[in-house]
């Protein structure tokens, strides 16, 4: 049976293994990763799927920040990597992970959550790349991939994504 729970210092050994077996050592070439690299996941806003003793999957958020050209600055949440142990595949561990995150994140007020990924998967979850059109990010995305969940009008503008923290609040 899967529990879901906040994920530990302990965890990060089988996180590596989870994310190597799943997108392989390549996974560090992507664009999402410069976003993360030398920043700490929000310990907060990161669940495991547990079994037992065994991790099933993994989902990590990041702090992140929107600085438009106007020199606005917009905190957000990075949602990723979300990963399941190849033989848990299929059995909705993704899925209770999102929401786990999700309704963590909704409790920190209203942050924008922004992620790379599946529009037809993650639209569910009421992800769209209706506002992201103006972003850039430090490495190639597809627009139809880069995702946000919440903010407004406000935020459909033009700007570049960075690491940030979601304390900080809006210039």
């Amino acid at each position: 049976m899967i529990h879901i729970s906040p994920l530990q210092v302990s965890d990060l050994p089988d996180i590596e293994k989870l994310l190597d077996a799943g997108f392989g050592p390549a996974r560090h070439n992507r664009t999402a990763y410069r976003l993360r690299d030398g920043a700490a996941p929000v310990a907060a806003l990161s669940f495991g799927a547990r079994d037992g003793a065994d991790l099933a999957g993994s989902l990590q958020c990041w702090p992140v920040q929107l600085r438009t050209v106007a020199g606005a600055v917009v905190p957000m949440v990075l949602l990723g990597p979300v990963v399941t142990a190849a033989d848990r595949r299929g059995q909705g561990i993704a899925t209770q992970l999102i929401k786990a995150a999700l309704a963590a994140i909704d409790t920190q007020g209203d942050l924008p959550v922004m992620l790379i990924g599946d529009a037809p998967f993650y639209g569910r979850f009421g992800f769209s790349a209706a506002f992201t059109r103006g972003w850039q990010l430090p490495g190639p995305v597809a627009a139809e991939r880069l995702l946000l969940r919440g903010g407004d009008a406000a935020i459909n503008v033009t700007g570049w994504v960075e690491r940030g923290s979601p304390a900080r609040r809006a210039a």
